[in-house]
Protein backbone atom coordinates (compact mmCIF):
# COMPACT_ATOMS: atom_id res chain seq x y z
CA UNK A 1 0.00 0.00 0.00
CA UNK A 2 1.02 3.41 -1.20
CA UNK A 3 2.29 5.58 1.68
CA UNK A 4 1.38 9.60 1.70
CA UNK A 5 4.22 12.12 0.81
CA UNK A 6 4.56 14.62 3.67
CA UNK A 7 5.66 18.63 2.79
CA UNK A 8 7.38 19.73 5.40
CA UNK A 9 8.80 23.30 6.62
CA UNK A 10 11.52 24.03 8.50
CA UNK A 11 11.85 27.46 10.38
CA UNK A 12 15.15 28.50 10.92
CA UNK A 13 14.84 31.33 12.95
CA UNK A 14 17.55 33.25 14.81
CA UNK A 15 16.53 33.33 19.06
CA UNK A 16 17.18 35.71 21.50
CA UNK A 17 19.12 34.34 24.50
CA UNK A 18 16.77 34.77 27.75
CA UNK A 19 13.60 36.51 25.82
CA UNK A 20 10.95 34.37 25.70
CA UNK A 21 8.74 37.48 24.83
CA UNK A 22 10.72 38.21 21.60
CA UNK A 23 11.31 34.27 20.37
CA UNK A 24 7.49 33.91 20.73
CA UNK A 25 6.81 37.07 18.63
CA UNK A 26 9.46 35.74 16.15
CA UNK A 27 7.70 32.42 16.34
CA UNK A 28 4.55 33.54 15.55
CA UNK A 29 5.67 35.70 12.55
CA UNK A 30 7.86 32.72 10.57
CA UNK A 31 4.45 30.10 11.59
CA UNK A 32 2.56 32.34 9.86
CA UNK A 33 4.84 32.83 6.70
CA UNK A 34 4.75 29.11 6.24
CA UNK A 35 1.10 28.37 6.94
CA UNK A 36 0.61 30.58 4.24
CA UNK A 37 2.93 29.31 1.63
CA UNK A 38 1.19 28.14 -1.70
CA UNK A 39 1.89 24.60 -0.57
CA UNK A 40 0.69 23.99 2.56
CA UNK A 41 2.61 22.35 5.25
CA UNK A 42 2.07 18.81 6.66
CA UNK A 43 4.04 19.00 9.35
CA UNK A 44 6.46 22.09 11.16
CA UNK A 45 9.33 21.77 12.84
CA UNK A 46 11.58 24.49 15.04
CA UNK A 47 15.07 24.29 16.51
CA UNK A 48 16.05 23.66 19.78
CA UNK A 49 15.68 25.72 23.22
CA UNK A 50 13.63 28.63 21.23
CA UNK A 51 11.56 30.03 23.54
CA UNK A 52 14.94 31.19 25.70
CA UNK A 53 17.90 29.76 24.06
CA UNK A 54 21.18 28.80 26.15
CA UNK A 55 20.13 31.42 28.62
CA UNK A 56 21.29 28.48 31.22
CA UNK A 57 21.99 30.47 34.39
CA UNK A 58 18.61 32.34 34.32
CA UNK A 59 17.15 28.59 33.12
CA UNK A 60 14.91 28.18 36.27
CA UNK A 61 13.15 31.68 36.30
CA UNK A 62 12.72 31.29 32.46
CA UNK A 63 11.49 28.11 31.49
CA UNK A 64 8.03 27.47 30.59
CA UNK A 65 6.29 25.64 33.41
CA UNK A 66 4.91 22.62 32.43
CA UNK A 67 5.38 23.86 29.70
CA UNK A 68 1.35 25.69 29.51
CA UNK A 69 2.47 28.79 27.48
CA UNK A 70 3.88 27.08 24.76
CA UNK A 71 1.26 23.92 24.50
CA UNK A 72 -1.90 26.60 24.35
CA UNK A 73 -0.14 28.50 21.74
CA UNK A 74 1.16 25.35 19.30
CA UNK A 75 -2.11 23.95 20.06
CA UNK A 76 -4.25 26.40 18.76
CA UNK A 77 -2.37 27.33 15.65
CA UNK A 78 -2.50 23.26 14.81
CA UNK A 79 -6.30 23.79 15.37
CA UNK A 80 -6.56 26.52 13.67
CA UNK A 81 -4.59 25.44 10.04
CA UNK A 82 -5.29 21.91 10.65
CA UNK A 83 -1.29 21.55 10.55
CA UNK A 84 1.07 18.95 12.60
CA UNK A 85 4.26 20.88 14.53
CA UNK A 86 6.65 19.37 16.37
CA UNK A 87 7.60 22.62 18.42
CA UNK A 88 11.65 22.29 18.49
CA UNK A 89 12.45 21.87 22.18
CA UNK A 90 11.65 24.65 25.10
CA UNK A 91 13.39 25.08 27.88
CA UNK A 92 10.46 23.32 30.37
CA UNK A 93 10.24 23.54 34.09
CA UNK A 94 8.83 20.85 36.15
CA UNK A 95 8.84 21.45 39.73
CA UNK A 96 12.00 22.30 40.57
CA UNK A 97 13.81 20.65 37.40
CA UNK A 98 14.28 21.97 34.02
CA UNK A 99 14.34 19.69 30.91
CA UNK A 100 15.21 20.04 27.10
CA UNK A 101 11.68 18.87 25.80
CA UNK A 102 9.88 18.45 22.56
CA UNK A 103 6.10 18.73 22.37
CA UNK A 104 4.43 16.96 19.20
CA UNK A 105 1.00 17.93 17.95
CA UNK A 106 -1.02 16.88 15.74
CA UNK A 107 -3.94 18.68 13.11
CA UNK A 108 -6.35 18.87 15.79
CA UNK A 109 -4.39 20.39 18.05
CA UNK A 110 -3.88 17.43 20.92
CA UNK A 111 -0.75 16.88 22.10
CA UNK A 112 0.08 13.25 21.19
CA UNK A 113 4.07 13.01 22.85
CA UNK A 114 6.93 14.52 24.19
CA UNK A 115 10.55 13.72 24.53
CA UNK A 116 13.22 15.41 26.89
CA UNK A 117 16.53 15.47 25.55
CA UNK A 118 18.79 12.55 26.67
CA UNK A 119 22.25 13.38 26.26
CA UNK A 120 23.51 16.40 27.92
CA UNK A 121 25.74 18.43 25.77
CA UNK A 122 28.72 19.30 28.37
CA UNK A 123 30.55 21.81 26.52
CA UNK A 124 27.02 23.98 27.14
CA UNK A 125 26.92 23.36 31.12
CA UNK A 126 23.85 21.37 30.04
CA UNK A 127 24.07 18.90 32.34
CA UNK A 128 24.71 21.71 35.52
CA UNK A 129 21.45 23.45 34.54
CA UNK A 130 18.83 20.76 32.84
CA UNK A 131 17.82 17.42 33.95
CA UNK A 132 17.81 14.49 31.30
CA UNK A 133 15.27 12.73 29.76
CA UNK A 134 14.68 8.93 30.21
CA UNK A 135 12.72 7.61 27.38
CA UNK A 136 13.44 7.19 23.70
CA UNK A 137 11.54 9.79 21.22
CA UNK A 138 8.85 7.48 19.17
CA UNK A 139 5.82 9.31 17.08
CA UNK A 140 3.40 8.70 14.37
CA UNK A 141 2.60 11.55 11.91
CA UNK A 142 -0.45 10.75 9.68
CA UNK A 143 0.10 7.62 10.37
CA UNK A 144 3.88 7.07 9.78
CA UNK A 145 6.00 6.05 12.21
CA UNK A 146 8.60 8.47 13.05
CA UNK A 147 11.48 9.34 15.81
CA UNK A 148 12.54 12.76 17.64
CA UNK A 149 15.98 13.48 18.69
CA UNK A 150 17.55 16.76 20.19
CA UNK A 151 20.87 18.28 18.81
CA UNK A 152 23.98 16.54 20.84
CA UNK A 153 21.41 13.05 20.62
CA UNK A 154 22.53 12.78 16.74
CA UNK A 155 26.43 11.93 17.97
CA UNK A 156 24.41 8.68 19.47
CA UNK A 157 23.89 6.31 16.55
CA UNK A 158 22.68 3.80 18.66
CA UNK A 159 19.74 5.74 19.69
CA UNK A 160 19.17 6.82 15.92
CA UNK A 161 19.26 2.78 15.25
CA UNK A 162 16.88 1.82 18.05
CA UNK A 163 14.53 4.73 16.45
CA UNK A 164 14.90 2.68 13.11
CA UNK A 165 14.24 -0.70 14.75
CA UNK A 166 11.10 0.28 16.14
CA UNK A 167 10.08 1.81 12.32
CA UNK A 168 10.78 4.87 12.16
CA UNK A 169 11.09 6.06 8.76
CA UNK A 170 11.70 9.63 9.75
CA UNK A 171 13.89 11.19 12.68
CA UNK A 172 13.30 14.68 13.19
CA UNK A 173 16.05 16.71 14.97
CA UNK A 174 15.38 20.29 16.39
CA UNK A 175 19.27 21.44 17.41
CA UNK A 176 21.55 24.56 18.08
CA UNK A 177 24.98 23.21 16.46
CA UNK A 178 27.41 25.89 16.30
CA UNK A 179 30.85 27.04 14.52
CA UNK A 180 32.83 25.50 13.94
CA UNK A 181 31.29 22.02 13.84
CA UNK A 182 29.44 22.51 10.57
CA UNK A 183 31.24 18.87 9.29
CA UNK A 184 30.14 17.13 12.17
CA UNK A 185 26.74 18.39 11.90
CA UNK A 186 25.81 17.54 8.44
CA UNK A 187 28.09 14.33 8.29
CA UNK A 188 26.42 13.20 11.14
CA UNK A 189 23.10 13.58 9.74
CA UNK A 190 23.89 12.07 6.26
CA UNK A 191 25.24 9.25 8.10
CA UNK A 192 22.12 8.67 10.63
CA UNK A 193 19.91 8.75 7.27
CA UNK A 194 22.41 5.90 5.19
CA UNK A 195 22.74 3.44 8.05
CA UNK A 196 19.20 3.45 9.34
CA UNK A 197 17.78 4.09 5.45
CA UNK A 198 15.20 6.96 6.98
CA UNK A 199 14.55 10.50 5.77
CA UNK A 200 16.60 12.87 8.43
CA UNK A 201 14.04 16.11 8.64
CA UNK A 202 16.70 18.41 10.92
CA UNK A 203 16.18 22.52 11.85
CA UNK A 204 18.77 24.23 13.30
CA UNK A 205 19.22 27.96 14.32
CA UNK A 206 20.81 30.62 13.33
CA UNK A 207 22.54 34.03 14.77
CA UNK A 208 24.93 34.89 17.54
CA UNK A 209 24.89 33.64 21.05
CA UNK A 210 27.24 35.71 23.48
CA UNK A 211 30.57 34.91 22.02
CA UNK A 212 28.44 31.38 19.84
CA UNK A 213 27.85 31.93 16.40
CA UNK A 214 25.35 29.26 15.18
CA UNK A 215 25.37 28.94 11.54
CA UNK A 216 21.96 27.36 10.33
CA UNK A 217 22.30 24.75 7.10
CA UNK A 218 19.15 23.08 8.39
CA UNK A 219 18.80 19.86 6.36
CA UNK A 220 16.15 17.40 4.71
CA UNK A 221 17.86 14.02 3.47
CA UNK A 222 16.88 11.24 2.00
CA UNK A 223 17.00 7.26 2.93
CA UNK A 224 20.11 7.45 0.53
CA UNK A 225 21.18 9.85 2.14
CA UNK A 226 21.41 12.65 -0.39
CA UNK A 227 20.46 16.10 0.90
CA UNK A 228 17.34 17.32 -0.91
CA UNK A 229 16.95 20.56 0.82
CA UNK A 230 19.37 22.25 3.17
CA UNK A 231 19.17 25.79 4.71
CA UNK A 232 22.00 29.02 4.72
CA UNK A 233 22.95 31.03 7.57
CA UNK A 234 20.01 33.38 7.41
CA UNK A 235 16.60 32.98 9.10
CA UNK A 236 14.06 31.54 6.56
CA UNK A 237 11.63 28.55 5.87
CA UNK A 238 13.32 25.77 4.16
CA UNK A 239 10.54 22.95 2.60
CA UNK A 240 10.84 19.29 0.73
CA UNK A 241 8.19 16.76 -0.07
CA UNK A 242 9.05 13.36 1.53
CA UNK A 243 8.28 10.43 -0.48
CA UNK A 244 7.60 7.69 2.02
CA UNK A 245 7.95 5.08 0.07
CA UNK A 246 11.49 5.48 -0.60
CA UNK A 247 12.28 4.20 2.74
CA UNK A 248 10.69 1.04 1.59
CA UNK A 249 12.42 0.96 -2.01
CA UNK A 250 15.97 1.62 -0.41
CA UNK A 251 15.07 -0.44 2.47
CA UNK A 252 14.38 -3.89 0.14
CA UNK A 253 17.46 -2.79 -2.22
CA UNK A 254 19.83 -3.04 0.94
CA UNK A 255 18.33 -5.37 3.50
CA UNK A 256 20.72 -3.92 5.87
CA UNK A 257 17.82 -5.13 8.80
CA UNK A 258 17.75 -8.27 7.79
CA UNK A 259 21.40 -8.48 7.61
CA UNK A 260 21.96 -7.63 11.04
CA UNK A 261 23.83 -9.88 13.42
CA UNK A 262 22.99 -8.45 16.87
CA UNK A 263 23.88 -11.95 19.06
CA UNK A 264 27.34 -10.97 17.62
CA UNK A 265 27.42 -7.71 18.63
CA UNK A 266 28.03 -7.43 22.50
CA UNK A 267 31.00 -7.30 24.63
CA UNK A 268 31.25 -11.22 24.97
CA UNK A 269 31.58 -12.20 21.83
CA UNK A 270 35.08 -9.55 21.11
CA UNK A 271 38.33 -11.60 20.54
CA UNK A 272 41.36 -9.97 21.17
CA UNK A 273 44.37 -11.19 19.03
CA UNK A 274 47.88 -10.34 20.13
Amino acid sequence: MSQPSLQVSLLQMDIAIGEPERNFENLSSLLNKAISAEQKPDVILFPEMWNTGYALEQIQELADLDGARTKQFISQFCLTHQVNVIAGSIAEKKVDEVRNTIYVFNRQGELIADYSKIHLFRLMDEEKYLTSGDKIGLIEIEGIPAGVMICYDIRFPELARTIALDGAKILFVPAEWPHPRMHHWRTLLMARAIENQMFVVSCNRVGISGTTEFFGHSLIIDPWGEIIAEGGEEEEIITASLQIDDVDQVRRKIPIFEDRRPQLYGNSNLVWFE
